[in-house]
């Protein structure tokens, strides 16, 4: 795939406001209602997907239509509350996903190019360095910080 100026944007700061200003009003209108989980508890919890939102959809009919079987720790209003709860925020999680991987794509692009940009000015500073065209060497000195390896320092030591 060629990245030769595969974009190309520039957006302006009015714009970039009126997102982040959107997002804090997402964020403060959403608080009340979400929560974090740690890493071990996104784990741990069984998850419902595709394939069991049609079984969780079912129960729940089943739990209001045979009520009898239902066991006497289960809270069915709570369920269908937490249901109703998923079936509402999926929508917005699958808008902010696609969202999210087109902002991710761009930044990503955009990034490359700049990267692939500066390398070439590395390389023709480096080139320069080495013709003693004068001014290169300060430039190429700093600028090639970025690409050496860091020895690992021997401990000190012990006695």
């Amino acid at each position: 795939m060629s990245t030769e100026n595969a974009i190309s944007i520039e957006i302006p700061q009015a714009d970039l406001d009126a997102v982040k200003a959107a997002l804090t009003t997402i964020q403060t209108t959403m608080a009340p209602y979400v929560l974090a989980l740690t890493p071990l508890q996104r784990k741990q919890l069984p998850k419902m997907s595709d394939g069991t939102e049609p079984f969780v959809a079912k129960v729940m009919d089943y739990a209001t239509s045979d009520p009898q079987f239902t066991p006497p720790y289960m809270d069915v209003p709570e369920m269908k509350k937490d249901f109703d709860a998923v079936q509402a925020l999926l929508p917005i999680l699958r808008t902010i996903d696609q969202l999210e991987d087109n902002i991710s794509d761009t930044t990503m692009m955009a990034g490359s190019e700049a990267y692939i940009a500066a390398l070439s000015y590395y390389n023709s500073v480096k080139m320069a360095t080495k013709r003693n065209i004068p001014g290169a060497k300060a430039i190429f000195d700093d600028l090639k910080k970025r690409f050496e390896k860091k020895s690992s320092a021997s401990p000190p030591a012990v006695y």
